[in-house]
Order: C-alpha cells, then structure tokens, then sequence
C-alpha cells in the first residue's frame, strides 16, 4: 500500500473512531478500531524495520512502534492515533515531495527515436526501431535524430553530435563514414545502412548506462536514521530506569507517551519539503530531500565542458585576413552574404556576428552548396568560397581549433577563427564553490584534451579528464574514493546522463540541457544561470542547519519531559498533549527553511 494510501485510510479511522467516541459515546468500540488500526500498521513497520536492519541501516521504526504499542497499551488510544497519523503523514510528505518533482519532468525515453523510415523497394514506411535489422537501409532527413548506428550509403551532411561527445564543432559525415544514434542531422537527407540493432546503438547504450546506475544508488545515512539510534536508547533508558525504581509498569508506558518520534519523522521531511520549495522559487528542481543532505555534505563537484562551463555555441573568434586588400569588416560582410541561406552552425554565428558589426549583407548570384565542403557564389562578379581549407583553395593552411577559410577567385585571402566561449559566470562559479569548501573540482569532457586543459587553465580547474565517452565517464566516478564523497556532477547532455545518475547528486542544465540528462539528475536548474549550482550547495546547507535544529529542539525538549514522566507526576493524558506541542514547535522550526536569506 502506498503512503498516501495509508494516510488516507488512516483519517477515515480518525473520523469514524472520532463518531464513535463523541457521537455515539462507544469507548470500548473506539479503543477496538485503533488498536486493530495501530496493531496492523506496527506489523507493518516491524516487517519494514527487519528488512531495514538486514540492509545494514538503522532508523526510527523501532522507536515509532514501541511509542504506538505503549500508548495502546496504558490505554491512551487517542495518542496512539495521533502518533500513526503522524507516523503516516511524514513519510506521504516526502512522497509528494518526490512525485511533484517527478511531474515537472518529462519521460526519459520522451526523445528517443522511435521509428525509422525504412527503404522498402522504391519506398520508405515508417518502421518501429525494434524491428530494423542490420543492413537495412534508412533514411534520415534533416534536422531530425539518427535512430540506429549505421553507415553513410548515399549522400553527405554534417551532424551535431555535441550531445553525445562534447564536441562543439559539427561533424561532417560523406559515403562510408559511420554515424551514430542520438545525433542530429544537419540540412541534407541521408542514406544509412544500418550496422547494429536499435538495442546495440550508442543512444540505447547510453540509456542503458542511465538505468543501470540509477539501479546502484550510492548508500546514504539520512538525518533521521542517524539521530534515532541514540534517542531511542536514551528513552529506553530513562523508561526502563522508571519502571525498576518505581516498580510500576506504568511508569514506562508514561515516558514512552512523550518519546514519540514525531520530531524525527515530521520535523525533517518538513525542513526539506520547505528546502525543495525555497530551491524551486530559486529556479532550482530538488526531486527529494536526501538530496538535500547529500548535497550540503558535498566534498567534490564535477563538471563537464560543453554547454555546462562554455556556452555551447561557436562564436566567431578571429577574423583573420590574408593580405591588405581586405579588412576584418570586409571579409566578415562576404562570408555572412555567402552564409545567408546556410542552416550550419558557422554560418548563424557569422550572420550574427556581422550584424552586430552592422554590415550590410551583399547579394550573392550563382549560389551553391557543396556539403561536407562548403559553399560558393559571385559577389560583385568575383567567385567567392568558403568553407574547408582544401575548398577554399588554403592548402597547407593548419589551425588549431574551428576555422572557415575564403578564397576570391581562387586565391585564399583569410579565415575565420571560432571558440565555445565559457560562460560569463563560469569562473565566479567555480570560485564560490571553493569558497564553500569544496575540496575537489573536476572537469570530466568528451572534448579534446588540449581544448579542456585550455579552458581548465582559465577558470582555476587543476583535475581534468578529457576525451571521455559517458562509460569512461562512469568508470572515474566508481573510481572516486569515499573520502571524495559526496560526489555532485553538473552536465546537459545525454553523453551526461550516466554520470548524473550515477553521482550522489546529479544536476541538470535543464533549461538548455537534453531531457535524458534531466531525467537522470537528482536537481534540475531551470533557468540557463550556473550560479545556480553552488546556490543548490547553500540553500542545502541552510536546509540542513534548520532540520537539525528542528529535530535537536524537539528532541532537547523530549528528554526533558521524559525526566519529569519518569518521577510520576506527568499523567499519560497530558504527556500525549505536551508531545502535540513539541511536534507544533518542531514543525514551525522546520518551516524557517522556507526563507531566502542573504
């Protein structure tokens, strides 16, 4: 049965018991209904408790079920109720937390490729994934996802592959070059031949990768498993004391009245429940409050390149002409005209660029497209080109990193330098994580080593692993020692999602990021802000200070009233009372985690 479930049936035996008492004075009939009530949820939770025990972990089951049994027992049926109604209503409290955020979220598989188009003799019929065989010959429009790995056979285009790689730079692809699932196709249809089955391809490969860490969670003490050992001997103590000095079993069940662990299981979830929605209105999506003590405990982030610290979008770099006869403006102004109608990346940026620059774009006769190459027209009755060095008549010109090169007439006259530009925030980012305590910084890339140690070097970054795929990805965070954990990972691509679920916490760029990679994260930042990032690491700390706080009063207090139980002077009645004002005064603690602060 599920919590809310539970909840829903025990205020239904609040209700009839709550009639039968006052409306139709039946005690006995009352006392009947909540102990059959409380007898069944104790089995319950001892069956759950052994299960928990078997696990290697400790929590506060045991302590719950001695409070239901002795207040059942000393006749006090209506603490009794209260304590199961408390009992059920925190653990729905954090289940709706979880579901909440859960909603806000798409489906995993939600931009999976599901269908392909097959080439059936002269035509193409949608075919579901599944039933493609290696060999089949699928086409692939532009823009859309390759489905399956497979082999360019007819055609050539350029693929963005930065999802699943980190490479910024699109790739391009001609005859007998492989491709793979999860990449986007550029502006022109392609021909593949299929080489592995749907369940074989690099995109299925990664989502498998996502279950099967979301499958091994790390292990992880919550706050009040950790607190409920010491509190349940302590009251086992002080109750068991009472009873042998005073000879009375009594004296036990009247201590026990006032050691309910309400504090534990309301004043925590309630503290993060508060978090999550502090967190939300801060434009962060917190899906569970262990995330919260796992994140305020964080001894090591880890963050990938593209799209997380850089923007993830080419800019032009340099603009470098050949000879005198052209200025900066003069070859950006022909390069944009000549770009104009291209749906490449390179050419947005430099379409963008010029216009910034506020250059008017030239008109370009006799335009054509060699893909994979480049392009080409008459500007001012000159032959223009622009693309690859070999295109553009610049052979033997090398660059390191991302350039066009433009000839005139078939003479190079200069090129066009790009960078991914790190985010503006970037570098306070990671500074502020340093300034929390974070004792160790990775960058963990599908990049190029020499481009990530590049960026590394700028933002302060000393531990980088380059030219990772998301399994090698996997195999450093398994590698991390305890002593590094908690271990947070930052990405926003699919090529990250293994990683994020893996982690002990995950946080997604949502706003910017694939909805593979914010499935599979614990945190969900929602606005393209990575500031966001160490604010999660605050906003967590603070939440647990607040929790603790909350727990500790309740707890402080509890102790004291179970001293005053112990010498007989506390009646049962108005100890389950004084409980109801610990629980108030713990739960408006707890709320305090609802407040921004500065």
């Amino acid at each position: 049965m599920k919590n809310w479930q539970k909840l829903s049936l025990t205020f239904i035996i609040a209700i009839i018991a709550i009639i039968l008492e006052f409306g139709f004075k039946q005690p006995i009939m009352t006392r009947l209904l909540v102990t059959v009530a409380g007898a069944i949820l104790a089995i319950s939770m001892f069956i759950e408790m052994i299960k928990t025990l078997r696990s290697g972990r400790y929590g506060v089951d045991l302590l719950a079920i001695i409070a239901i049994v002795s207040t059942l027992f000393i006749g006090q049926y209506w603490a009794s109720l209260i304590i199961i109604v408390m009992l059920v209503g925190g653990e729905s409290l954090e289940d709706y937390a979880a579901h909440r955020a859960s909603r806000e979220l798409h489906k995993l598989l939600e931009n999976s490729p599901t269908f392909a188009h097959k080439k059936v003799g002269d035509n193409y019929v949608d075919t579901p994934i599944d039933e493609i065989e290696v060999d089949d010959v699928l086409l692939v429009k532009a823009s859309e996802v390759v489905p399956i790995d497979g082999v360019v056979l007819e055609g050539d285009s350029w693929f963005d592959e930065s999802s699943l790689t980190g490479e910024s730079e699109p790739v391009t692809k001609a005859i007998g070059d492989d491709v793979l699932s999860g990449s986007i196709n550029g502006e022109t249809a392609v021909l593949i031949r299929t080489s592995k089955k749907a369940a074989d391809s690099q995109y299925q490969k990664i989502v498998q990768l996502v279950r099967e860490s979301e499958a091994t969670p790390a292990q992880f003490v919550r706050l009040a498993d950790r607190y409920a050992v010491p509190f349940t001997i302590v009251s086992l103590v002080i109750a068991g004391a009472a009873w042998f000095i005073s000879g009375d079993m009594t004296r036990f069940a009247e201590v026990l009245v006032v050691a309910s662990p309400c504090p534990l299981i309301l004043a925590a979830p309630i503290a993060f429940v508060s978090g999550m929605s502090r967190s939300s209105r801060n434009g962060l999506l917190v899906k569970n409050g262990t995330t919260i003590e796992k994140l305020s405990l964080a001894k090591t982030v880890g963050f990938d390149k593209t799209g997380t610290l850089t923007t993830g979008v080419l800019h032009v770099k340099s603009i470098m002409p050949e000879t005198s006869d052209y200025s900066e403006n003069d070859l950006l102004q022909i390069a944009a005209s000549l770009e104009i109608g291209s749906n490449h990346i390179l050419a947005k940026s430099l379409v963008k660029r010029a216009a910034e620059n506020g250059l008017a774009l030239l008109e370009v006769a006799d335009f054509r497209e060699s893909t994979g190459l480049g392009l080409s027209g008459m500007i001012q009755n000159k032959n223009y080109h622009i693309g690859r060095a070999n295109f553009a008549h610049a052979d033997g010109e090398k660059v390191t990193g991302t350039a066009v090169f433009i000839s005139e007439d078939e003479t190079f006259i200069g090129k066009i330098l790009f960078e991914d530009k790190i985010r503006p925030e970037s570098q306070h980012v990671i500074e502020r994580l340093k300034a929390q305590d974070v004792q160790h910084i990775l960058m963990l890339t599908g990049d190029n080593e020499k481009t990530a140690e590049l960026v590394a070097g700028e933002l302060g970054i000393t531990e980088v692993y380059a030219g990772l795929m998301p399994s090698e990805k996997i195999g450093i965070l398994k590698e991390l020692p305890e002593t590094h954990r908690p271990m947070v990972m930052v990405g926003d691509g699919v090529n990250d999602a293994p990683a994020l679920a893996l982690s002990d916490v995950g946080i997604a760029l949502g706003a910017s990021g694939s909805t593979v990679a914010s499935e599979s994260a614990d945190v969900v930042v929602l606005r393209n802000d990575l500031n966001l990032v160490p604010e999660s690491i605050k906003i967590s700390r603070e939440t647990m200070k607040v929790a603790k706080e909350a727990v500790l009063i309740g707890i402080f207090i509890c102790i004291a009233l179970m001293l005053v139980a112990s010498t007989g002077v506390l009646p049962a009645i108005i100890g389950a009372l004084l409980q109801e004002v610990i629980d108030t005064v713990s739960i408006l603690y707890a709320l305090k985690a609802l407040k921004d602060r500065k």
